[in-house]
């Protein structure tokens, strides 16, 4: 009765959050920072190559910074314009999950009312060469240039809400059949669809404009810096404000895992954008030769190198345990086909194929063991016993080298993943030992019911 009561909650659980998961502006948002992602990494290796590879040759300073501007232009066309490009991601993304005629339509849309929306002034400071630098004088106003704080990341929650926003907005308008300009035929396609949604383009974006407009004039701003000031301030603030916000939502979305339906339904539309803001902020920071603040050590790289060992709950180490004390040929068949994709951290022939889902001793461990290793690696974080992580590393990267690349090089951060692996290993033994004897004894009762 009582496991009959846990699956029937299991199965509620799973079917609300498969909702969640699967609503489309949420689905949008997961899948515009998947597309984007491959940017973040290349931003990581031009970072790393520029601050920890070339500083170790015997260079002077002017060969130094010569070299580094291959590095300093690959950040300027991936990190200083990310948000202008999710902007017009998030618009492609929403237009396919709504099954919209002209996704590229929303692209424009994205990107265009994203830039309607920065101030028209922004303050620039002054190069050392400049002849008006002063003691008094080192920054100025200019008109008619974009700023890469608002392109760059500290635009994406901007990004996020704008283009979200202004592409609802245009796809509404777009419905309606008496805005549509019917060219006839003959026409070329590409012509056709633009002239289609050409009055709804000029209605959303003239929509933005006055709302631009009436912050500038009004209130003497605009909506980034609402944005930022009370939307993406608060948010990271909560991502960092100690470990538990985020020890709770992938115990949920790992758990999810637990009935079938990927943790990504959870973690991927909530905490992962935000996280990963933040992570690309480190780069951003690091790049430019800054400190990585305490505010910015909880980010989606702690998450991918420490929590996610072997994929979701750290299965790499039931597959170690597996082949060094296991008793069961089927477990072991199935470590020796899964050990090579998990030390990628790909482990869905371990969930679905152990299996770990619904088998109630490994669940145990599954969901516990990632909540253990992001407050651990959080806390060495903040006592300066590991550095902090300052590059986004593909999300494959086996242990130890993950540890290497996140934190720039830092020795101490792979000696702490040798430890998790340890510490993972002794947590789920007992919980395997219990499984293969729950197993066995099931293929027991199994056959002497039908003897």
């Amino acid at each position: 009765m009582a496991n009959e009561k846990g699956r029937a909650f299991l199965d509620k659980f799973a079917a609300v959050s498969a909702k969640v998961g699967n609503q489309v502006h949420l689905r949008s948002l997961r899948d515009a920072f998947a597309t984007i992602t491959p940017l973040y990494i290349l931003a990581g290796i031009a970072v790393l190559v520029n601050n920890v590879i070339f500083p170790l040759f015997p260079l002077d300073e002017t060969t130094l910074a010569n070299l580094q501007t291959w590095g300093s232009q690959l950040t300027l066309g991936t990190l200083n314009v990310s948000a202008l490009i999710l902007a017009g991601l998030i618009g492609y993304s929403l237009a396919t999950n709504k099954r919209f005629e002209n996704p590229l339509s929303c692209v424009v849309v994205g990107i265009a009312s994203f830039v309607i929306m920065m101030p028209q002034t922004i303050t620039a400071s002054l190069a050392a060469t400049s002849e008006l630098l002063t003691d008094d004088v080192t920054s100025a106003a200019v008109t008619g240039a974009l700023s890469t704080s608002n392109t760059g990341t500290n635009g994406l929650f901007g990004a996020i809400i704008i283009g979200l926003l202004a592409v609802t907005l245009f796809i509404k308008i777009s419905g309606v059949e008496k805005l549509k300009v019917n060219l006839g035929e003959g026409v070329p396609p590409a012509v056709s669809k633009s002239f289609n949604v050409m009055i709804p383009m000029l209605l959303t974006l003239s929509v933005f404009g006055i709302v631009a407009a009436l912050l500038s004039v009004c209130a003497g701003t605009d909506l980034l810096t609402i944005i930022s000031t009370f939307i993406a301030t608060p948010l990271k603030s909560i991502m960092n404000a100690g470990p538990w916000a985020v020890v709770f939502i992938y115990t949920l979305a790992n758990l999810l895992f637990c009935v079938g339906i990927h943790q990504s339904t959870i973690s991927g539309a909530t905490v992962e954008p935000i996280l990963t803001m933040l992570i690309v902020d480190n780069m951003a920071t690091y790049a430019a030769g800054g400190a990585i603040p305490t505010d910015h050590y909880m980010n989606m790289q702690i998450i991918n190198s420490f929590a996610l060992m072997g994929g979701s709950g750290c299965t790499f180490m039931l597959l170690l345990d597996t082949f060094l004390f296991s008793k069961s040929k089927t477990s072991k068949t199935v470590a020796s086909m899964s050990i090579l994709p998990g030390l990628f951290n790909i482990n869905e022939p371990v969930i679905y194929g152990y299996p770990v889902v619904y088998n109630l001793p490994l669940m145990i461990p599954f969901v516990l063991l990632p909540d253990l290793f992001i407050i651990a690696t959080y806390g060495l974080t903040c006592a300066g016993i590991i550095s902090p992580c300052i590059a986004q590393v593909p999300w494959t990267t086996p242990p130890v080298l993950s540890a290497l690349l996140a934190t720039g090089f830092d020795w101490r951060a792979a000696v702490w993943q040798v430890v998790e692996i340890a510490i993972g290993m002794a947590v789920y033994l007992p919980f395997m030992r219990i499984s293969e004897r729950a197993t066995a004894q099931q293929a027991e009762e199994s056959q002497a019911l039908e003897a």
